[in-house]
């Protein structure tokens, strides 16, 4: 209780040129270019896909809900064009055995850890340099505001519940 705890740097600001992003999504093995596509048109955390089921989407509507994101709160997603394609193409795919969304071969959730092992050898083949998986999710806020989409509808698709956390993308406007 004594120890002050060391504040979070969420001043990084890194994210893919349409060009940088091709490259990744052409040098990902399949499995893993349809969770990286479905990251960068949702902003979705990398636990909030892998933890995705078929009840939390709704493929007519074309949304999906994160019942409980990071901040304890449920939010829903809409899906653009290309998600809604993951999530459709994923829907012909599906298992029986699992109500995951993304799977490994052992129809169970993927590892973090061979999931972060593989986009590193994605971004190295892409020569990607100083990228996160969770850079993805900037990518998405970082693309929005660039095309001119306001900071309040960024701030409800990302789930910050205060405009302070989506203030950093305000300089891309």
């Amino acid at each position: 209780k004594k120890i002050s705890m060391e504040k979070e740097n969420n001043k990084r600001d890194r994210w893919l040129t349409d060009e940088e992003e091709n490259r990744l999504l052409r040098e990902a093995s399949e499995w893993l270019r349809e969770i990286v596509a479905f990251a960068l048109n949702t902003g979705m955390r990398l636990g909030e896909i892998l933890s995705l089921t078929w009840k939390a989407v709704d493929l007519d509507r074309r949304t999906a809900i994160i019942f409980k994101s990071k901040n304890g709160e449920r939010r829903t997603i809409p899906l653009n064009k290309r998600a809604w394609e993951v999530l459709k193409g994923r829907a012909k795919v599906s298992s029986r055995k699992t109500d995951l969304v993304f799977y490994n071969e052992n129809q169970a959730e993927y590892d973090y850890s061979n999931l972060e092992k593989a986009f590193r050898s994605a971004l190295a083949k892409a020569k990607i340099q100083d990228f996160r998986f969770h850079d993805l999710r900037h990518c998405f806020a970082t693309k929005l505001v660039q095309r001119g989409v306001d900071l309040y509808k960024v701030q409800l698709l990302l789930g910050h519940k205060t405009p302070l956390m989506t203030q950093r993308y305000a300089h891309h406007y």
